[in-house]
């Protein structure tokens, strides 16, 4: 559903589910369309799109992939941790 707006249309959002975010973007990343997340080597991209596609799945029961091309799946077990998201047990009871 898009809303309109002193005659212009809204973008619709999609709620992140992370802390602080969604108030920022006022509801979330834009619905529908990709969006492009860049950076520096270690500035949390992996951290930020894998914290996204968790809470979509666990907080909104949304699909999601992630795709790396560098960190094999323990790698990646051991960075989400921190975050408090056990990887492993999560992948094999969806």
């Amino acid at each position: 559903m898009v809303k309109k707006r002193h005659d212009v249309d809204v973008l619709e959002k999609c709620p992140t589910g992370i802390k602080g975010l969604d108030e920022i973007t006022k509801g979330g990343l834009p619905k529908g369309r990709p969006t492009l997340i860049c950076g520096n080597a270690g500035c949390g991209k992996t951290l930020f799109s894998m914290e996204f596609l968790m809470r979509g799945a666990m907080d909104y029961g949304e699909p999601g992939v992630f795709m790396t091309f560098e960190e094999t799946p323990e790698d990646l077990a051991k960075n989400f941790i921190s975050l408090g998201f056990d990887l492993p047990d999560i992948v094999l009871h969806s």
